[in-house]
């Protein structure tokens, strides 16, 4: 399994389906999160990620995340006002002359 660093980009599964975030902090011994006890060690971390879409900060092994490559960030990012209205604002398609 790969390590992981603080930023990395990472995605996993939830009740709600797949969601990505990125890595805040590394934890490497035993922690308190959320009301519970975490167990945590140096050859099996966990990590917390903030999540793109959400406040919402998660723990997880590393046996749970999956590292996302730059293609699948630079989906998941917003696009710019100007890049979605030119989206949005496509020319219509004249018909074809005969």
């Amino acid at each position: 399994m790969a390590e992981f660093s603080i930023g990395d980009h990472v995605s996993w599964n939830s009740e709600a389906g797949r969601v990505s975030g990125k890595i805040i902090r590394i934890h490497r011994q035993d922690f308190d999160y959320k009301g519970h006890r975490r167990h945590a060690s140096h050859d099996a971390p966990q990590y917390e990620i903030a999540s793109d879409k959400t406040d919402h900060v998660a723990a997880h092994k590393k046996d749970a995340l999956t590292k996302l490559s730059w293609a699948v960030e630079a989906r998941l990012k917003p696009r710019s006002d100007a890049a979605s209205c030119a989206q949005r604002q496509r020319p219509a398609l004249r018909p074809a002359s005969r």
